[in-house]
């Protein structure tokens, strides 16, 4: 019986010791949480991103988030290029948003009907639309556009003070939107260098149409000009046709445009959506799925006067291109939209 008693009371005491460095022993690492789901974006755009225009300008936005993120893991892009066509880009719209990405952007001013219908169909996805300013109160549509003129204006500046037939051509698409501020604006620079230069527009009725937009530009050359600008991503033709005569210069928009004719190209207006992007994505997170206009503009950055470094500027023109910089983002000089 004794034995049997000093039996219990030993396994009683080893119990009691297992039981006491069980609960001193460090807890067991936690198993690692399950990777959270990338953001899912999704855009469908008018030309190819590889336009160096206006489609350019926010796949390299989209991608330049992406890699802050931390790469397709963290946010997951796709895209439809080349949507002309309003109905093949409103089905694609909507294949996205039935695909549940989170954001969907249709960037283009013609999107918007089909922005406004589609976005009521699916009340969780967040669209986005521009350039333009109109949400259709609906509160899961962002509208985006951007403050061309303000661009136009630093452009208008440094072709006035360029040009030497005081001839400056325009080629543009079709006169909305901010193909239509950005000459508005780039007309307003040249005027106020010197209201004696002469400024000849072209709209050629398509944002597409390249062999349209090199006519025009030729036309603008036999007439006299040594200076062209315009916009969409049709204006490779324009810049075709600068090159080919070899001594027109160019002002570029929407993208850096530069390396299209490095000789010839004195400066760009370039657009930078990386910032929008960033707080959209961030709105949503928070359950902020729409309702807000956001606008690109030299003071916050979303707009930026590349100059091209391969052309020789003179001293005095650079200097009046900071300076209208400056006076537009401290807002010395305003720029009538």
């Amino acid at each position: 019986m004794k034995k049997n008693k000093s039996l219990i009371a030993f396994l009683s005491l080893m119990l009691a010791v297992t039981l006491l460095l069980s609960a001193c022993a460090p807890a067991a690492p936690a198993a690692p949480a399950a990777d959270a789901k990338p953001v899912r974006i999704a855009v469908v755009m008018p030309s190819a991103t590889t336009d160096m225009a206006f489609s350019q300008s926010m796949y390299s936005a989209l991608l330049a988030v992406q890699k802050d993120m931390g790469g397709p893991t963290k946010l997951e892009i796709k895209y439809s290029e080349n949507m002309f066509k309003v109905p093949d880009a409103a089905a694609a719209l909507r294949d996205y948003a039935t695909q549940g990405f989170d954001i969907v952007i249709a960037h283009g001013s013609q999107y918007g009907s089909s922005v406004e219908e589609i976005a009521k169909d699916f009340p969780k996805t967040t669209f986005a639309w521009g350039t333009d300013v109109n949400t259709f109160g609906q509160p899961n549509i962002y509208a985006y556009t951007a403050a061309a003129e303000e661009g136009g204006f630093v452009n208008g500046v440094l072709a006035a003070k360029l040009t030497k037939s005081k001839q400056i051509g325009v080629t543009g698409p079709v006169e909305v939107g901010d193909a239509k501020t950005y000459i508005d604006g780039f007309v307003q620079g040249v005027t106020s260098v010197d209201a004696t230069i002469k400024v000849n527009k072209t709209w050629t009725g398509s944002f597409s149409d390249v062999a349209l937009m090199t006519e025009a530009a030729k036309t603008h050359i036999s007439a006299g000009a040594d200076i062209l600008t315009g916009s969409s991503q049709s204006v490779v033709g324009s810049i075709g046709a600068a090159k080919d005569n070899g001594k027109v210069l160019w002002f570029g928009t929407q993208a850096d445009q530069a390396s299209l004719a490095p000789a010839l190209v004195v400066a760009s207006q370039v657009y930078d959506w990386t910032a929008m992007i960033k707080e959209i994505i961030a709105s949503r997170a928070t359950g902020t799925l729409g309702g807000k206009v956001y606008t690109l503009q030299l003071k916050n950055d979303g707009l930026k006067i590349s100059y091209n470094s391969a052309f020789t500027l003179p001293a005095d023109v650079k200097a009046a291109g900071d300076k209208a910089i400056a006076d537009i983002k401290s807002g010395a000089v305003k720029v009538n939209p």
